[in-house]
């Protein structure tokens, strides 16, 4: 037989804190993965999730994850620097507690000296297009200022060291194009599809890119 819902008074009594106390760190561990069933005045109870088990990297795994996600923090548009910290909180949560301390003190870490160019247009808007592989449009700015209005097919975003640049087939130019997101302005969805063709036209652009590099 299951035990029965644990009160905050309990909790609090066994803890030595305050109810206050475990309500707030109830909050605390919802938001970082732990399901907890219940509510203030009928208890908790912890609940397994049987879709994540307990986590376990070796160190080196682990610095590559903390590097990774510090990086994404360092370059990434604000919506993604949030969720870095949050992915990083959820991954202490649930790591034993010797590796939750290798990663809280890990060797590796990523630093930016300078900012990145705030993206003129909301990127998470605009990765979702590109998922669900919908045309854009959105005004642009190239390097001397000249304003054009561009319809175009996003495939990728590529976070880079100076600038984050959208990846796109252009139907203005009809060849493929990069566009920073800091010269981006306006974006707007419509109701082109050009599914399945995100990945084709990714590869066709990549290759593309290798060969001028290397030609």
């Amino acid at each position: 037989m299951a035990p029965p819902p644990a009160t905050a008074a309990d909790l609090a009594q066994s803890l030595g804190v305050s109810a206050r106390t475990v309500y707030r760190d109830v909050d605390t561990l919802r938001s970082i993965g732990a399901v907890i069933d219940g509510e203030s005045g009928f208890g908790y109870t912890l609940i397994e999730d049987a879709a994540m088990p307990p986590l376990s990297f070796d160190t080196d795994e682990l610095e590559a994850l903390v590097l990774g996600l510090r990086e994404v923090g360092a370059v990434g548009d604000p919506v993604l620097a949030k969720a870095a910290a949050g992915a990083l909180s959820k991954l202490r949560a649930r790591l034993p507690a010797a590796q939750a301390h290798r990663l809280e003190h890990a060797v590796l870490t990523a630093r930016r000296f300078t900012p990145m160019p705030v993206p003129g247009i909301d990127a998470s808007v605009l990765r979702q297009a590109a998922w669900d592989e919908k045309r854009i449009r959105f005004d642009y700015s190239d390097a001397v200022g000249a304003p054009t209005s561009r319809d175009v097919d996003p495939l990728s975003i590529v976070y880079m060291q100076a600038s984050n640049c959208l990846l796109a087939y252009c139907h203005l130019r009809k060849d493929f194009r990069a566009f920073r997101l800091d010269r981006m302005r306006n974006l707007e969805l419509t109701d082109t599809s050009f599914r399945p063709r995100r990945v084709p036209l990714l590869r066709e652009y990549m290759a593309q890119i290798n060969e001028e590099e290397h030609g």
